[in-house]
């Protein structure tokens, strides 16, 4: 367990001007063990919600929030991603023939030639830290963002990460999304200790320490942090020399809490997170989408309904 509590507040510059974001790292290296035999031959990322992959879905998030340089930690099993969002001629050539026009619209969404997508591969396993570290390379000493696709956030016309943006310009330092969190379920997140109250949704703080997965008596709050962050660059220099921590990893949280002395911001986001790294939360995130989609939601929700009838 880590806890790093701010130094000084006076090397910290409340004037400082933000560099526009432009980066996002998408960590998708890890094995998926909880969704086995499904992601034994397909990457967690690439399980579908409704009609579209979880990775799809926070690419979307990303490029809504301006970010233009998409970079993958992956692994040698991850190729279906890389596939994903490449073109595709003979599947489009075949809906272009057969006048399939919204389908061709919706392969073709998933690249743009005006976003880059870098792909590196995270040589081992050693924590979600390692794979941030091996994405130096490419931010290129830039802030940047990070987005876990197993995070599954609908904020409707104002995503997630676009709201932490606005976050970031107003305090130049790093921001991490947060919500808050049954005290009992403090060992599964990094918690931040906050210096002011975060009750209402939209708001924010800064922190003054962060603990990776304390038990609940050592929880300083009951704000996790979730998969959305943006960071300053320096990061990295903590990453080369951290120690492994919680669950012999390298932790973000860890990490992070480095960061404090230079600013970092507990952001309360307005929107819905499914926890889609686990069954119940993957399963729940199917269930809403599928009531919101313009296509299905009418026959689903009948469906649900006589469900409901048959089970009574």
């Amino acid at each position: 367990m880590t806890k790093i509590k701010n130094p000084s507040a006076s090397i910290k510059s409340a004037n400082r001007q933000s560099v526009k974001i432009k980066k996002a790292v998408f960590p998708v290296a890890g094995l998926g063990t909880r969704f086995l035999p499904a992601t034994k031959a397909t990457p967690k990322e690439m399980l579908p919600v409704v009609d579209k992959p979880l990775i799809e879905y926070a690419v979307e998030e990303a490029i809504a929030a301006g970010i233009t340089e998409l970079i993958f930690i992956t692994s040698y099993s991850k190729r279906a991603i890389e596939d994903h969002f490449d073109s595709h001629f003979e599947l489009e050539t075949r809906l272009q023939q057969s006048n399939k026009t919204a389908l061709l619209e919706k392969i073709r969404a998933t690249y743009s030639e005006n976003v880059s997508f870098i792909y590196i591969r995270q040589p081992e396993p050693k924590g979600l830290g390692d794979a941030i570290l091996c994405a130096k390379p490419a931010v290129n000493n830039e802030p940047f963002a990070v987005l876990l696709a197993d995070d599954l956030i609908e904020s409707g016309a104002r995503p997630c990460l676009t709201q932490m943006m606005s976050v970031y310009e107003k305090t130049g330092g790093s921001v991490v999304a947060v919500e808050k969190i049954a005290p009992e379920d403090s060992d599964k997140y990094g918690i931040v200790d906050i210096q002011t109250h975060l009750e209402d949704i939209g708001s924010y703080a800064e922190a003054s320490a962060l603990i990776e997965k304390p038990t609940p008596a050592q929880a300083p709050s009951s704000f996790g942090i979730v998969g959305r962050y943006i960071l300053s660059q320096h990061i990295f220099a903590y990453l080369e020399h951290a120690e492994v921590g919680a669950g012999n990893e390298i932790q973000l949280t860890d990490a992070i809490a480095r960061l404090i002395e230079e600013g970092v911001y507990a952001y309360r986001f307005q929107g819905k997170r499914y926890d889609c790294g686990s069954k119940l939360g993957y399963l729940k995130a199917t269930v809403n989408y599928a009531l919101k989609h313009p296509e299905l939601a009418d026959g689903f929700r009948a469906y649900i309904k006589q469900l409901n009838t048959i089970n009574r």
